[in-house]
């Protein structure tokens, strides 16, 4: 399982964690089952992000804008403002699924903290989606 993540400026290692749990836990899923935490490729040594990944024993994975691009597709949150400043929908879908790989599907589409949006996905056939 992965976790996609996108935030702004000045949200905090705390929040950003604790959305990811919260995704989790709508998706049924353990903390331990967390693979991975992916953002863009140009905020995966942000601060914020490292402190929340290091709390689940996890280091960022910076996704690069072609691999965005590429998993736009199967994206299903579609936010005007990340689609201009990203070129994406949704950052947190489409890191989650470009980190999960080609087949990967989504286990939760994007959810919402007042800095972050986190989005589950998972390599293969096996989404709960």
């Amino acid at each position: 399982m992965i976790a996609g993540v996108g935030f702004r400026s000045g949200t905090g290692a705390d929040e950003i964690a604790g959305l990811v749990r919260r995704a989790l836990t709508k998706a049924g899923l353990e903390p331990g089952a967390l693979a991975g935490i992916a953002t863009a490729a140009d905020r995966a040594d942000a601060p914020a992000l490292r402190g929340a990944a290091a709390g689940f024993g996890l280091v960022p994975l910076g996704i690069d804008p072609e691999l965005l691009a590429a998993a736009d597709a199967r994206v299903l949150t579609r936010s005007e403002r990340v689609a201009a400043l990203r070129g994406v929908g949704s950052l947190a879908e489409a890191a989650a699924l470009a980190a999960a790989g080609p087949d990967a599907t989504l286990a939760l589409p994007r959810i919402a903290s007042p800095g972050a949006t986190c989005a589950l996905a998972v390599a293969g056939s096996t989404a709960r989606l």
